[in-house]
């Protein structure tokens, strides 16, 4: 079965697909299902052979696992056939060509006899009077356990209102063991196929749920085969212009009489032969989602976006050396450049992406591979074989706890613990809707050479939870690739980070780090901190700002030691202001700021630190309060961005402040003790105080500082610059990725 391609094989609500499949086994003739069907009614063959209406899957069986012992496939067929014998599905067919058709799917991908065996009973303990005591006595309990498992999914309901308690139960299924929602999917795939029979309506509603639920849960257990047929069966169903448009655009492609892709392999196989490494060039036809992806990305399409090449070696050595040579003999398009073999996708997937381009400038997207990354890119965890057995050196491996068991992968691992971890169950499902909705992923390096997989978009905080887990709450700060960064800041790929973690046991999570967390076990930490921590009316000292540091240490500095002068106290944000209909309930120890909503507790944003007269909006957040931004900052724009509603606010009479300013200096003695001097002449009071070590004789600071008067900045910033060798002092620029 091709990832890339759709191939159904019984017509469904979509056709087809109109761009050959290039495989590398020789091809099997389309299967029909109403023969089998018919095949089997015939009853059980005579025991020294399988029956015919079988013979298929036993065929693809063989054809990844040639030694197999087949008894128990024949057994469970012949269990199988008696059992559903008389019932028909609404299209009309013998009910057993589902479970064969299911069955034949994980056959296709290279699933071990245990799972097919499974599959072929999955339907008797529902739709029987097979029981499971009868399926474990003949079949042993690992089958029994799937069959099990399997009937349990059957019964989920998929309302909407149940959703939440739907996918723990999922979860749990999968987390069992992850045959188990292989078999859901293959299962799902064979309805897909032949949901023409339902009504509209019906078909809206399941291609939904499998839209939002089974082809997430397919794309991080790697079987893309699945995900891609599914994907393009939902989009005929909820997308039908859109995919007739598609299809028109396929066939017209077909019909061309020049081909770039077919082209750009012949040159492609002629550079490696003469290179001297055995490779196979493939072309790739994109399935109906993707060329309407790539037409909506890049507008009117050429005859290479409809497909990719596909190269497959034997050694992990030779991808490399494949990549070599192409970029040498032919044009390459070096921002196309990825490389998954030395930093694998969370879902097992391995392989080197590249482009080239021609001279009449269309690019080709090229796929390297070894044949094994290749079976395991399209069958995912279905190509591991059976977790039951003995494991290898290979597997036996783990690479940072990533993956230690085919049954449990590490982010599973993890999705298990977040379910149990979040306060309730609609928690859990919103957080991990938004987690399911990233498609793409970034991959940032740890300073000990290990890396983290995150979710494009991800900050600080999402690093922090997912190397520390709930320790994280102790977190402090960063360094984004050698430089202080704030929590909030949003990752690329291939950034390095370092963590700042603090020493006191006591340390809280800031209620605004929810703001900047996208990962559920970010969220979910959080969240269930702020369960059994609800607001007392004042702000923790782990919402502040920043710290005071040693240089070059990133941990707390002593309150002279930092600064020369003065004390540096840890900081603590201001009071809340909390409004009633009638005014200020409580005055702030900083600038007032009033709100048109009655009863509502309002905090100034710690990631760009507000001051009068600075343009300001506000953002309803946990609780009932509401967070002040200045209008640039990058917060605003993200949230604006996700839904949220804008909250009108406006400074109040008073005119104290808090306001975070960063030096820039030039080393020299008694530089710290001069410019805090400076500062308190001109009635700062320093709440808090970080300090990045030195670099080429430059240094750089940042101070958030209390203010009885707003009108007192630019005087107190002049003081500072007149420091000498301060050679300027500016407002720290919000969300940025500059020293903190």
């Amino acid at each position: 079965m091709s990832a890339e391609a759709t191939n159904p094989a019984t017509p469904g609500p979509v056709a087809g697909p109109v761009t050959p499949v290039v495989s590398r086994r020789k091809a099997r003739a389309r299967i029909d299902l109403r023969r089998l069907g018919r095949a089997a009614l015939l009853g059980p063959a005579s025991r020294d052979r399988l029956p015919d209406a079988i013979g298929h899957v036993v065929d693809a069986h063989r054809a990844h696992h040639p030694d197999a012992d087949l008894e128990p496939l024949r057994r469970a067929y012949v269990l199988a056939e008696s059992s559903h014998r008389g019932q028909m599905r609404k299209s009309g067919e013998p009910y057993i060509t589902h479970p064969l058709a299911v069955t034949l799917i994980l056959a296709e991908l290279g699933a071990e006899t245990t799972t097919l065996t499974a599959s072929l009973l999955h339907d008797t303990v529902e739709d029987t009077d097979v029981t499971l005591d009868q399926v474990g006595e003949q079949f042993g309990e690992e089958v029994r356990f799937l069959v099990d498992g399997v009937t349990k999914l059957e019964k989920v309901d998929y309302g909407a209102a149940a959703e939440p308690e739907t996918f723990r139960k999922m979860l749990v299924a999968t987390g069992n063991d992850v045959r188990v929602m292989s078999i859901k999917l293959a299962d799902r795939l064979h309805n897909m196929r032949t949901l023409g029979v339902m009504r509209p309506e019906k078909q809206a509603r399941i291609a939904k749920v499998t839209r939002d639920v089974l082809i997430p849960l397919a794309e991080r257990l790697g079987v893309q085969a699945l995900k891609t047929e599914l994907e393009d069966l939902v989009f005929a169903i909820l997308h039908p212009e859109e995919y007739e448009h598609t299809r028109e655009l396929i066939v017209d492609n077909a019909s061309r009489a020049d081909d770039p892709l077919a082209e750009m392999a012949v040159e492609m196989r002629k550079v490696l032969r003469e290179a001297g490494i055995p490779a196979e060039v493939l072309i790739r036809p994109r399935h109906f989602v993707s060329v309407h992806r790539v037409a909506r990305k890049r507008g009117r399409l050429r005859g290479a976006d409809f497909g990719r090449l596909l190269v497959l070696v034997n050694e992990d050595a030779d991808c490399y050396g494949v990549l070599g040579e192409l970029h040498t003999c032919m044009t390459p398009v070096v921002s196309e450049f990825k490389d998954f073999i030395a930093v694998p996708k969370f879902n097992l997937y391995q392989s080197l992406h590249t482009a080239v381009a021609r001279e009449d400038g269309q690019v080709a997207e090229v796929l390297i591979r070894t044949h094994q990354m290749h079976k395991v890119a399209e069958a995912g965890v279905v190509a591991l074989g059976n977790p039951y057995a003995p494991p290898s050196e290979e597997q036996s491996a783990s690479s940072d706890g990533e993956r230690v068991d085919p049954t449990r992968p590490g982010w599973l691992s993890r999705l298990l613990d977040w379910q149990e971890a979040a306060p309730d169950p609609d928690t859990f499902w919103s957080t991990l809707r938004e987690d399911l909705a990233q498609d793409r992923e970034i991959t940032v390096f740890r300073p000990d050479g290990g890396t983290l997989g995150l979710p494009e978009g991800a900050t600080c905080v999402d690093a922090a939870y997912a190397q520390y887990g709930e320790d994280a709450h102790a977190c402090i700060g960063a360094r984004v690739n050698g430089r202080l960064a704030t929590l909030s800041t949003v990752l690329r790929d291939g950034d390095t980070v370092q963590l700042l973690m603090g020493q006191d046991p006591a340390s809280e999570p800031s209620r605004e780090w929810l703001e900047h967390a996208h990962t559920p076990a970010a969220r979910i930490a959080i969240q269930r901190w702020l369960a059994t921590h609800p607001p007392q009316g004042e702000t923790t000292a782990a919402e502040q700002p920043g710290v005071a540091f040693r240089p070059g240490t990133g941990g707390p500095a002593s309150q002279d030691a930092a600064t020369g002068g003065p004390a540096v106290r840890r900081a603590a944000e201001a009071p809340a202001v909390r409004l009633g209909a009638e005014g200020p309930a409580v005055r702030s120890a900083a600038a007032d700021v009033l709100v048109d909503r009655p009863g509502a507790t309002v905090r100034l944003a710690g990631c760009c630190t507000p001051v009068p007269p600075d343009e300001v909006t506000g953002f309803s957040v946990r609780g009932g309060a509401v967070t002040v931004h200045r209008v640039e900052c990058a917060a605003v724009a993200r949230m604006k961005s996700a839904g949220r509603a804008e909250v009108d606010v406006r400074w109040g009479d008073t005119t104290e402040c808090r306001v975070t300013l960063v030096a820039e200096s030039f080393v020299r003695p008694h530089l710290l003790a001069d410019l805090t001097e400076a500062m308190a002449l001109e009635g700062a009071e320093i709440v808090s105080a970080t300090v990045e070590p030195p670099s080429q004789q430059r240094v750089r600071h940042t101070y958030t500082v209390q203010l009885p008067d707003a009108a007192l900045l630019p005087g107190l910033m002049r003081a500072m610059r007149n420091v000498a060798g301060v050679y300027d002092v500016s407002r720290a620029q919000p969300q940025t990725t500059q020293g903190a």
